[in-house]
């Protein structure tokens, strides 16, 4: 472990490097293009929206992984601000 890591609020181009490369291989592995990804979430908030308001200027749906299962699997994550549900 780095002690300077831990009282340091500095982020290193290592980490931000290393966290670009895996999400280079989530997209690989998941074999999603970006496109793909703007369909789901079109989708998504197409549903959601039959049920709530959405506030359409904070959302973010991104992949990720997950090592819930045997190894690591993608995993999709969206973080959807909702106004209010309707009745």
């Amino acid at each position: 472990m780095n002690i300077l890591k831990i009282f340091s609020n500095k982020i290193f181009s290592k980490d931000i490097a290393s966290d670009r490369l895996k999400l280079i291989l989530i997209h690989d592995r998941a074999d999603f293009s970006p496109d793909f990804l703007e369909m789901i979430k079109s989708d998504i908030l197409q549903v959601i929206s039959k049920y709530a308001e959405i506030e359409t200027g904070n959302i973010e749906v991104r992949l990720t992984t997950t090592d819930e299962y045997e190894g690591s699997s993608p995993a999709l994550i969206a973080n959807i601000p909702i106004k209010k549900i309707k009745r």
